[in-house]
């Protein structure tokens, strides 16, 4: 009786250590820490981590828009050739920033599966701890709980996350874009957001 006491206590220790182990854990990034991102091109953007929430250095200034997407995401395809034409025509105060989250897949893939076909030839970040620390970074500011839906976006000036149009719930106090959003309301919040 003793010998199954002390198998089931330590099945039970076991067992428990590895839950434990399993739960996936935060990267979020700490105030100060900075992450370097490379884009499938090959281009390099610094992005800091400041209070309450990120800046991209040496453009503290710009407006920023974090894309977090999949190349298997409809949505996410049907918006890429809009996106670009948005960033080219904010050039000299914005920066899009499209952030694989979701899969496993390399530059190679991302540029032949996703940029070439649907013209997303914006910045888009090849797959990193840095993507996840930074998706982290952004729920955890947001207070997000739930599982990301693609595309979400979110928008920030100053290192603060700004309100944009609800388009799903008619909320007047969201940070963040979800699903499949016109970019002609992305513009109109984001010519409010450069006024401010």
């Amino acid at each position: 009786m003793k010998y199954l006491i002390t198998v089931f206590c330590l099945f039970f220790i076991v067992g428990c250590t590895s839950n434990e182990e399993t739960i996936p854990k935060s990267s979020a990034l700490k105030v100060g820490e900075s992450v370097e991102l490379t884009s499938v091109q090959g281009a390099k953007i610094t992005i800091k981590r400041v209070e309450g929430g990120l800046v991209q250095v040496g453009k503290e200034n710009n407006v920023l828009i974090f894309d977090i997407f999949g190349t298997f995401c409809e949505p996410c395809k049907k918006e890429a050739g809009a996106l670009i034409r948005l960033q080219l025509k904010y050039l000299s105060n914005m920066t899009l920033i499209g952030l694989s989250y979701f899969e496993d897949v390399d530059e190679k893939y991302i540029i032949e599966n996703f940029a070439k076909p649907y013209n997303a030839h914006y910045f888009i970040a090849k797959n990193s701890p840095a993507n996840k620390a930074l998706a982290d970074t952004i729920t955890e500011d947001l207070k997000y709980k739930s599982l990301i839906s693609l595309p979400f976006k979110v928008v920030l000036k100053n290192g603060k996350y700004q309100y944009v149009t609800d388009v799903w719930e008619n909320k007047t106090d969201n940070k963040y874009y979800i699903g499949a959003v016109s970019t002609d309301v992305i513009e109109r919040d984001l010519e409010q957001i450069l006024k401010e």
